[in-house]
């Protein structure tokens, strides 16, 4: 399995192998879509008339209309307050209205301009913005006035309120995305969602290879079977540092499996996050995703 990132911004990729260990330099990159601005010409001048001897006049055709409305649904969606589907049974239950009136109808459209307001609540539907961020040790996603928070650090990438998909702790580091999407938070937080996310782990001492085959094979937690993909030592490294691939959402999960077996984790860094990785970020740096970066999220199962 591949994860690229590393600390302090270095380009290198780890790769970890089923063979018990993981290269860390094979190189790898993304490419970031080059942007292009045009300046507005405007001509200026005098105008003139020119004369019409056969006094015909032509009637240009009018351009076509571009329809700027969007189903109710999706405009409720767009403004982050819940998704879609959800979205329908407040319509159906009466608690959406359009410019003043109660609309019950699914389907129904609106303008940008028209003023609707959920369950009492006057919305404004945003851009969608998903922005990655390598997360330093001391931030947390928790709601902690002792606690500074991860929000903090990618407050300046947009106006809209960006919330962090998923939750990490002060002590965790690493990938995190945030975004003002509703929907995209649900799905990777939902507990049936599979993606795979990876974890460098520092242990306070060497893990057992024995150790190894049992969170290979799965341990319990609480009566419940973790179930892990790939386990590896890190090449290179003493076999303190670990590599674990897991499908879960909770990364509380990936300490626990190793606390379990009587070891403690002095540090957790997520270098890969459903196929997003950390390369080219520095530890408390943030970036937007790509428009196929974007596209490869919402196709994941």
């Amino acid at each position: 399995m591949n994860a690229r990132g590393g600390n302090k911004g270095n380009k290198k990729t780890a790769s970890f192998s089923k063979g018990g260990s993981y290269d860390k330099n094979k190189r790898g990159g993304d490419v970031k879509p080059s942007s292009r601005s045009e300046k507005p010409f405007k001509k200026e001048g005098k105008s003139f008339e020119k004369r019409n001897d056969d006094k015909t006049a032509k009637i240009s055709k009018p351009a076509a209309l571009k329809d700027d409305t969007i189903r109710l649904n999706k405009y409720i969606a767009n403004s982050g307050v819940c998704s879609r589907r959800d979205a329908d049974l407040y319509i159906q239950s009466g608690n959406v209205t359009v410019n003043g009136e109660v609309v019950t109808e699914m389907g129904y459209k609106v303008k940008p301009k028209d003023k609707v307001i959920f369950d009492g609540v006057l919305l404004n539907p945003e851009k969608k913005v998903y922005v990655l961020l390598n997360k330093p040790k001391g931030f947390s996603t928790a709601d902690d006035e002792n606690v500074s928070s991860a929000y903090d650090l990618v407050r300046n990438a947009s106006t809209a309120t960006l919330k962090p998909v998923g939750r990490m702790d002060k002590t965790t580091v690493g990938l995190l995305l945030f975004t003002n999407d509703n929907d995209l938070i649900q799905k990777f937080t939902n507990a049936a969602q599979r993606s795979s996310k990876l974890y460098q782990v520092s242990l306070d001492k060497n893990l057992k290879y024995e150790d190894l085959e049992k969170i290979q094979t799965g341990v319990y937690i609480n009566e419940h079977k973790v179930w892990v993909e790939e386990v590896s030592y890190v090449e290179n490294q003493s076999k303190s540092e670990v590599g674990i691939k897991v499908k879960t959402s909770n990364v509380k999960v990936v300490r626990a499996v190793f606390e379990k077996l009587g070891y403690n984790v002095i540090k957790l860094d997520r270098v890969m996050f459903a196929g997003l990785t950390k390369w080219g970020l520095t530890r408390g740096q943030w970036r937007f995703l790509t428009e196929q970066e974007i596209i490869n999220l919402k196709n994941l199962k």
